[in-house]
């Protein structure tokens, strides 16, 4: 049985279209990038439109695009944003200029965000296209980047897909799940990672229910959580993050499952803030709690999370919010964008390669192989 609403389409979060014509395709000189704006959801539906290299850099950093796989997809297409520079003047640029500019705006556009791996995986995989073919004329080697970043989206499509039905087989027909921050739609190219899961469940006819926690300070699971599923047909309800335990309490949550922004090698695994209280909040009620993330969001290069870095966000996210002053001057705050819930607080992690059970170093290193993940930054 396929539920009614199976055929509803994708979120399109990003995309490389005609810089005049939003509805044609491009190739690199005459393309850029359009990303819905995510801060004005879920009341106003708005695409920015990303001419410039420093546009795709402050919807990053700015959250206008978040989500570890849409941030590595952005950049990609970030880089042939930053390149086409060099050939308005209307002569092509000599290699070493070209390699110049290239290493400037991969760079740039690295300082964006420190935590979601995916970000530095992406803009490595374009220098790496572009070192493949050195010595070919620049226009020519520009657009090999361009389907470069076109093979990255198009990768995490089917990523998504692979995710979703690994996952939906952990979800049992009339379950409550809980889910944290947004890993849907809007933080990938396609269904997403944790709620691919409940998208896929869905599609195949299980009656499933969310509860989405609201996630503070910026709401991703109020504003964009929310919208992703209530548009899908999927009954949420959404509380504060607080009320997660009481929840698990009462026998009212069957299974959680979040995304991640950058897992170590041992499974430890960094995602919005918040996820580690309701990883021990689960472990504390026994309730599964599973990770949802493609390969390229593992760092093997990093033993254990104690390594990963920390985004440190504005002070004013906290101090006024959506509203009015709600800190007094005074009073010091702490806004890290992230925590990280140790791999022995994980029941298993869904890749698009199948589900890592028990998580640990040996059983991540036997799905994930070293040059399918991403290189750190």
């Amino acid at each position: 049985m396929t539920n009614s609403h199976s055929n509803t389409p994708a979120i399109e979060t990003l995309r490389w279209t005609g810089a005049n014509n939003a509805d044609s395709p491009a190739g690199f000189l005459d393309g850029t990038l359009r990303l819905i704006d995510q801060t004005l959801l879920p009341t106003r539906f708005e695409e920015r439109v990303c001419p410039r290299v420093e546009d795709v850099w402050e919807a990053i950093k700015t959250l206008r695009v978040r989500g570890a796989p849409a941030i590595g997809i952005s950049a990609a297409y970030g880089v042939c944003v930053g390149l086409q520079t060099l050939f308005r003047a209307g002569e092509a640029p000599s290699e070493p200029i070209f390699f110049a500019r290239l290493a400037e705006v991969t760079d740039y556009l690295a300082s964006s965000r420190p935590t979601a791996v995916n970000l530095f995986w992406a803009l490595d995989r374009m220098k790496a296209a572009a070192d493949r073919h050195r010595g070919e004329d620049p226009l020519a080697l520009a657009e090999r980047l361009l389907s470069e970043a076109r093979a990255i989206h198009e990768e995490d499509r089917l990523l998504c897909r692979a995710m979703g039905r690994f996952g939906a087989e952990l979800v049992a027909d009339g379950a409550s799940l809980l889910t944290h921050c947004n890993a849907g739609g809007l933080a990938t190219a396609d269904y997403g990672t944790a709620l691919a899961v409940f998208f896929a469940a869905h599609d195949s006819g299980k009656k499933i229910h969310v509860y989405a926690d609201e996630t503070r300070p910026l709401l991703q699971g109020a504003r964009l959580t929310a919208w992703e599923l209530s548009r899908r047909g999927i009954p949420v309800t959404v509380q504060c993050d607080s009320a997660a335990a009481m929840l698990m309490r009462q026998g009212k949550i069957d299974a959680v499952f979040v995304g991640a922004d950058r897992i170590a090698a041992n499974g430890d695994t960094a995602n919005k803030i918040g996820t580690y209280s309701a990883a021990v909040s689960a472990r504390y009620h026994r309730v599964p709690f599973y990770v949802v993330a493609p390969s390229s969001t593992f760092d093997l290069t990093l033993p254990t999370g104690e390594g990963i870095p920390i985004e440190q966000r504005d002070p004013d996210e906290i101090r006024r919010g959506f509203g009015p002053q709600t800190v007094p001057d005074g009073a010091a705050i702490y806004n890290p964008a992230f925590d990280v819930t140790p791999h022995e607080l994980i029941t298993g992690i869904v890749t698009e390669h199948g589900v890592i059970s028990p998580v640990d170093e040996e059983h991540v290193r036997r799905v994930i192989s070293p040059e399918r993940t991403c290189r750190g930054n």
